[in-house]
């Protein structure tokens, strides 16, 4: 069995493939077929989730492992799931050539592979094997591995790595530099023990090795077949296998509790974190970075802590994002400045525009290029034009602002009337003074002003004053009246002397 105790977690989970060798581009191309055995019940998980869905960088681990394996162009994927498996072939239905298999009873990973058997009925080629539970699988080392079992004519062969400490993976046998078999940690000899080479759980193997499965006998201990006794059963037959070391404990580590998982974010938020300051990101702390794989960004800018850049999020060049800010699939314009504490979801914020701190771009709006919104801000399904102000405290929904608007404080467009939505539209140059409800469907329009405190029902012509509050009332002397007045006096209900 597998361990996840690589003790060497850390760095970047991109391993660096060195150019193919001559015997690797003479490999023949090969019909292959991918195995991912995802059949685990995850019970050190804790969680009625199955295992291979939990969340990862926005998508399941096994949403990754599939991204490894799918630049290989497999004729066929089959996923071996449990019984209860349909949660993972429901988040799994969009993916193309993808079948399940069904392992009924929890029996190892050699019985794993046998479930998969009725699915590759007819296939005649090459299988890769991997776990459904490994989401930093490097698709350039698999690749490789494929070549490399191909061009050595290998009935069956697998991926090792040298770790140290080794900890309780199975260890890789060799005899005159041959590998021989696989020794798990609990069966081994002090001596084995010493042993640096690893199995890291990749396998490729001929379609006709299938028929072998059958030889594999039960674990007496854990009652349990393992796939790791095939390459001993192939070894006593003469057949020719192979054990290639490609790239380190980090891409083969299995995600078997919440600790592993944290892990494994933490490598992945890093390599994607390096990759883009490689490319002219600045980016203060990379542990707290969160950047979507799919996210983009151009040169010099800058991420300050806590930031969460999510989905297909695009961010332009010179823009910088405060600390704790959340963008969802937005498209960022160049310098673009994005103030601490501010939520962006379906947005499009044009060049040199300013949010927050603590505003809320809430799905299908546009801030215009030059624009600013402030704190305390919601903008929700608007457009927002060029060099306009909503600098505190306003919520502006369903609307159409044009360019050159002043929003003051406090400032509502009142676009539900309980059963539809209404818009509102203001047109450029409009002034808005403070704490003005403009009442949709209604159009302010271009120059006009609203006085502060106003509620606004009615249409406002271009170059006019829209005033709807009461007219102010002073009363002079009246404090002094008021102090001067003699305070009623009463009688409490119930005192001691009333019958």
């Amino acid at each position: 069995m597998r361990s996840n105790k690589t003790g060497a977690r850390g760095g970047t989970y991109v391993h660096r493939i060195a150019h193919l060798t001559s015997e690797e581009k003479g490999a023949p191309d090969v019909k292959l077929a991918v195995v991912i055995l995802a059949a685990g019940l995850g019970t050190r998980m804790k969680s009625a989730l199955p295992k291979v869905l939990h969340p990862l960088l926005g998508k399941p681990i096994i949403s990754h492992v599939l991204d490894a394996v799918t630049p290989l162009r497999p004729e066929k994927t089959v996923v071996v799931v449990n019984p209860h498996g349909a949660p993972v072939r429901d988040a799994l239905s969009g993916r193309e050539n993808i079948v399940f298999a069904v392992q009924k009873e929890m029996k190892g990973t050699g019985d794993a592979v046998k479930a998969a058997v009725r699915s590759l009925a007819g296939f005649q080629g090459t299988l890769l094997i991997v776990n459904g539970d490994t989401p930093l699988l490097n698709a350039d080392a698999l690749k490789r591995f494929v070549r490399l079992h191909a061009a050595r004519k290998e009935a069956i062969s697998l991926i090792s790595f040298l770790v140290d400490p080794p900890h309780e993976y199975g260890r890789i046998l060799r005899e005159h530099g041959k590998m021989v078999g696989i020794i798990e940690h609990r069966n081994a000899t002090d001596e084995q023990k010493e042993i640096r080479e690893v199995n890291s759980g990749v396998y490729a193997m001929q379609s006709s090795m299938l028929g072998m499965l059958k030889n594999i006998k039960i674990n007496p201990e854990k009652g349990e077949y393992y796939l790791t006794d095939i390459i001993g059963i192939a070894v006593r037959k003469g057949l020719r296998v192979g054990g290639h070391i490609l790239g380190g404990p980090d891409e083969y580590s299995g995600i078997n509790s919440r600790e592993d998982l944290h892990e494994a974010g933490l490598i992945l938020r890093r390599a994607i974190a390096h990759r883009w300051m490689h490319n002219g990101i600045t980016i203060l702390d990379c542990d707290s970075a969160f950047i979507d794989p799919a996210a983009s960004l151009k040169a010099d800018t800058v991420l300050y802590p806590n930031v969460h850049i999510e989905g297909t999020t695009s961010i332009g060049a010179h823009c910088t994002i405060y600390p704790n800010s959340r963008i969802i699939n937005c498209t960022i314009g160049d310098n673009v400045t994005i103030k601490d504490s501010s939520v962006l979801e379906d947005s499009v914020v044009r060049e040199h525009a300013s949010v927050g701190p603590f505003a809320h771009i809430r799905p299908g709006s546009t801030i215009g290029p030059n624009a600013k919104i402030g704190n305390f801000v919601e903008i929700k399904k608007s457009s927002i034009g060029s060099g306009t102000k909503a600098s505190h405290l306003s919520y502006i929904g369903d609307a159409e602002v044009g360019a050159g608007v002043n929003i003051g404080a406090g400032t509502i467009t009142c676009n539900y009337d309980g059963v539809s939505k209404f818009k509102t539209t203001i047109e450029d140059g409009v002034f808005i003074g403070s704490d003005s409800q403009l009442v949709a469907p209604v159009t302010v329009g271009k120059d006009a002003y609203v006085g502060a405190g106003s509620t606004i029902t009615k249409n406002v012509p271009p170059h006019a004053l829209g005033l709807s509050r009461a007219r102010q009332v002073n009363l002079e002397g009246w404090v002094e009246r008021k102090k001067r007045r003699p305070a009623k006096e009463t009688t409490p209900k119930g005192d001691s002397h009333g019958r």
